[in-house]
C-alpha cells in the first residue's frame, strides 16, 4: 500500500509539474498579447490624433485663417497657395499611416 501511495504521489508532482509548465507558456504567451496590445492602442491613439489635428486645420483655413507656416493664424482674405499645399501635404500623410 505505501508503494501504491509513493507511486500515486510521484505521478501526482509530474502532472503538477506538467500544469505548472503550461501556465508559464500561457503567462508569457499573456505577456506577449498584452505588449502587443499596448503598441497596437498606442498607434491608434496617434492616428486618431493625428487626424483630429488635421480635421482642426481644416476648419481653420474654411474660417479664414493662414494654417501655413509661414502665416499661420493670421487672418486670409483669399486662397493660399502655401496653405492648400500645406494641408495637401498633410492629407497625403495621413493616409499613408
Amino acid at each position: 500500500m505505501a508503494v501504491e501511495l509513493t507511486q500515486a504521489l510521484h505521478e501526482l508532482e509530474e502532472k503538477v509539474g506538467e500544469i505548472l509548465s503550461e501556465i508559464q507558456t500561457l503567462r508569457r504567451h499573456v505577456h506577449q498579447l498584452e505588449q502587443q496590445n499596448e503598441f497596437l492602442r498606442a498607434r491608434l491613439y496617434a492616428e486618431k490624433a493625428q487626424g483630429k489635428g488635421f480635421d482642426n486645420l481644416t476648419r481653420l483655413y474654411e474660417e479664414g485663417y493662414h494654417v501655413c507656416p509661414i502665416h499661420f493664424a493670421r487672418a486670409r482674405t483669399e486662397d493660399c497657395l502655401f496653405c492648400i499645399s500645406f494641408l495637401n501635404k498633410e492629407s497625403k500623410a495621413g493616409e499613408g499611416a
